[in-house]
């Protein structure tokens, strides 16, 4: 408990002394309700500064004002107890739904942990400076110690260890990195120590970038927030006029119409009881709860959710569509075979390498691997990258065409079809055909559980969706399972496939893109779930992106559409149990059967059943 929470805990546990006192003494008239009142003010005193305060504001109709005059009201009755009773647990329960929602924030407050507090940067006699990591501008090389956070992301240029990636991923499995490998700040170095050469700005690094989006999560409500949040604003003006009518219209109409005694007391203790009844507080607070704590029970499982929105949306996901390379496969690429005409093995290899060098693309990186010597880039000109097709350069003054077959084709170069699985790039040199080298991937290991997984949670159809040939795109979905595939598609194609889908599904089913590249940014922004992969993706995905996977492991969107339905449904039985306890106990209360006990529990038990319900949405671990 926080101290706020502790002051709350004092004051409800001395006036509920003072109750049990009063109820011994033998105290009636005046002194007993000046004795009353001070239980009524210890405990009440702050919900009546407030009801104050939304009347000068002009924002009447909340809890408090309800429970203000509810509780007065009681009270000008000559029902002490009652009045002090109600104060007393609604205060309780608004403890009860403090602490819970403080639960929900420390765990998302655990992934604000991640954020490094300095970087570490040699100074020239070789002792260690601390500076903000905002300071720290890119291509410095910084040094982490055993224990620390990395502070910005990098490559490492010296030293091997092994990272704490849990606060990112969600899984306790530490990886060994070593000198030239990239690593992402957030995680922990628990052993060896690291000289890092920046790559980013800290504002822009791995850790900034979650940070800001479990800060902008709560402010995309779902629909289910924002009907309870319209509801309200007309449920409550509506119940506190409907108290006015119930204490009012029956005693007049028993006066003047028929004649007999009007019973103003007991009509008005029923209209204060409805006003107890009614207070809508167990919707208000348990609906935001279930999905913020739906936020960060996913958060911690490694998986990003953007705003309750999405959450919501996601609960509905029927179609699941995925891009290949670096979402289903690895995007580690090896050269396996080498096919020369006219020229040798390595020349081929040469300038393929040159004529890739300036694209971070995987099947670039694996060319320049594969050649093995340092490349000189100043006898590379005028590079141009087609999207979808390869890239165009001239190398020691001659045009180098690298890439598929279109580019072939655009080229004016023939080149045959090879059937053999995995990524063909053809080359042309000054407009003669120089022969192919093919490329695999290797496929995730858990790319065929998450397949499986996702139809198990009710998924009606899988797509793949790749830039890939038709041979190697067919091998890859059938070894995984996947219903349907189309290949050899531009950035363009994927989006018009998507739109297809779209239209095929029903109006409560909605369809999930998965994608880690640049090019996935515009099919990832046009579905109604967008899904990146958060350690090895673009940056633009995850931008474009709704929900981000923090370890590239496709096992978790089925685990995320599991975490989004049981929130959802956690939601609607929340609204449910409350609407339906509150309508058989307002019917109760007008005709008087109900009394302000029965008022209490369907105002402060309903609430505390339906917080103690909504913070089960925390609970991902073994969905």
């Amino acid at each position: 408990m926080n101290k706020k929470q502790k002051k709350v805990l004092v004051r409800i546990l001395a006036a509920a002394a003072c109750i049990v006192l009063l109820e011994l003494l033998p105290v009636e008239g005046y002194l007993k309700f000046v004795l009353y009142m001070v239980p009524y003010l210890t405990i009440g005193y702050d919900i009546l500064r407030k009801a104050w305060k939304g009347i000068c504001n002009r924002q009447v109709f909340d809890e408090n004002f309800l429970m203000a005059v509810a509780t007065v009201g009681a009270i000008a009755l000559g029902e002490y107890q009652e009045g002090v009773a109600v104060m007393l647990f609604y205060q309780i329960g608004e403890l009860f739904q403090s602490y819970a929602v403080g639960k929900s924030r420390r765990n998302i407050s655990e992934l604000m942990d991640i954020r490094p507090d300095y970087a570490n940067i040699e100074t020239s006699d070789g002792s260690l400076e601390q500076m903000d990591p905002d300071e720290v501008a890119v291509g410095t090389v910084i040094v982490v110690q055993p224990g620390e956070k990395i502070p910005i992301d990098g490559v490492v240029v010296e030293g091997r260890t092994t990272l704490n990636t849990s606060a990112l991923t969600g899984e306790s499995v530490p990886r060994d990195v070593e000198t030239g490998d990239e690593v992402v700040s957030g995680c922990i170095n628990l052993s060896g120590l690291l000289k890092i050469r920046t790559t980013r700005e800290f504002g822009e690094s791995t850790v900034s970038k979650i940070l800001e989006l479990v800060e902008n999560a709560s402010s995309r409500k779902s629909r289910s927030e924002n009907f309870i949040s319209r509801f309200a604003r007309y449920y409550t003006p509506a119940v506190c006029y409907g108290a006015v009518a119930l204490a009012f219209l029956p005693p007049v109409t028993r006066l003047l119409v028929l004649g007999m005694e009007p019973q103003w007391g007991a009509w008005v203790m029923r209209a204060l009881t409805f006003l107890v009844i009614s207070c809508p507080c167990a919707l208000v607070i348990s609906i935001p709860l279930s999905f913020f704590a739906g936020i960060g029970g996913a958060s911690n499982a490694g998986v990003l959710v953007k705003g309750s929105n999405y959450l919501e949306t996601l609960s509905q996901a029927r179609y699941v569509v995925f891009d290949k390379t670096g979402t289903m496969t690895q995007g580690v690429f090896e050269v396996s075979k080498v096919c020369p005409v006219g020229m040798s093995r390595e020349q081929l290899l040469e300038y393929a390498a040159l004529a890739e060098s300036y694209s971070t693309h995987p099947i670039s990186r694996s060319l320049g691997r594969a050649y093995g010597k340092e490349l000189d880039k100043n006898r590379v000109q005028d590079v141009q990258e087609i999207s979808g097709n390869g890239v165009i350069a001239r190398v020691d003054g001659r045009e180098v065409a690298a890439g598929n077959g279109k580019l072939m084709a655009r080229q004016g170069v023939s080149c045959e079809a090879f059937p053999e699985p995995g990524t063909v790039v053809y080359l042309s040199v000054a407009g003669v055909y120089a022969g192919y080298i093919l490329i695999a991937d290797q496929m995730k290991p858990t790319a065929k559980k998450a397949v499986e997984d996702l139809k198990r949670a009710g998924v009606r159809k899988t797509v793949m969706l790749t830039g890939d040939r038709e041979e190697t795109a067919r091998q890859v979905a059938e070894e995984l399972g996947i219903d349907q595939v189309y290949s050899e598609l531009l950035p363009a194609d994927k989006v018009d496939k998507v739109e297809s889908l779209l239209k095929d599904a029903g109006p409560r089913e909605k369809v999930v893109f998965v994608g880690d590249g640049i090019n996935d940014a515009p099919v990832l922004s046009r579905a109604d779930i967008g899904i990146a992969m958060g350690a090895l993706g673009a940056d633009a995905a995850i931008e474009a992106a709704d929900v981000v996977l923090m370890d590239d492991d496709p096992v978790k969107i089925a685990k995320a559409i599991r975490i989004s339905r049981k929130c959802l449904r956690i939601v609607y039985e929340n609204i449910y149990f409350a609407i339906g306890i509150k309508l058989v106990c307002l019917v109760l209360g007008a005709i008087g059967i109900a009394n302000m006990w029965i008022a209490i529990f369907a105002d402060v038990g309903v609430m505390v059943i339906a917080v103690l319900n909504a913070i089960r949405a925390l609970n991902v671990k073994h969905l």
